[in-house]
């Protein structure tokens, strides 16, 4: 898992050759006034998924991990809590691998807690599952799915 500010995206560009793109989407001045839904960028090597609604909480907070997508998470505006545990210690599968969603669910409970306020980002590869939209009141975020490979 990666958590830092937008300003300091540039820093992680490197680790993967779509980053550099991705994080261009999410630095545009008129990101926040994107539609709620699937946003196309590079078929199915990235797309961008704008999302606006009210934060579950902790109590409700359910891991997810994926295999195919890298998540970047922005938060546009609000503050998402994210919880995080390493996808290899998950061991209480909820819901198990869907390839035609590339998610699968883990009851498993968060190690780590991270508030993403507005204008920091998290990236979280396959490794790391993450519970997004535990934050409290209504939130706005970007996520841009980057395919591993």
């Amino acid at each position: 898992m990666v958590y830092d500010r937008i300003e300091n995206s540039r820093r992680y560009e490197s680790l993967h050759e779509l980053f550099g793109r991705a994080f261009g989407i999410l630095r545009r001045a008129d990101l926040a006034a994107l539609p709620p839904g699937r946003h196309e960028i590079d078929g199915d090597r990235m797309y961008l998924v704008i999302v606006q609604k009210e934060g579950t909480g902790k109590e409700q907070a359910v891991l997810e991990a994926h295999r195919r997508y890298i998540d970047i998470q922005f938060a546009v505006g609000g503050t998402d809590t994210i919880g995080w545990k390493p996808s290899r210690d998950c061991r209480a599968v909820s819901e198990p691998y869907d390839e035609s969603k590339d998610i699968m669910f883990f009851s498993d409970p968060p190690v780590a807690w991270t508030p993403v306020a507005q204008g920091m980002f998290t990236i979280f590869f396959p490794d790391d599952a993450h519970a997004p939209m535990v934050g409290s009141g209504m939130l706005h975020k970007a996520v841009v799915k980057v395919a591993v490979r």
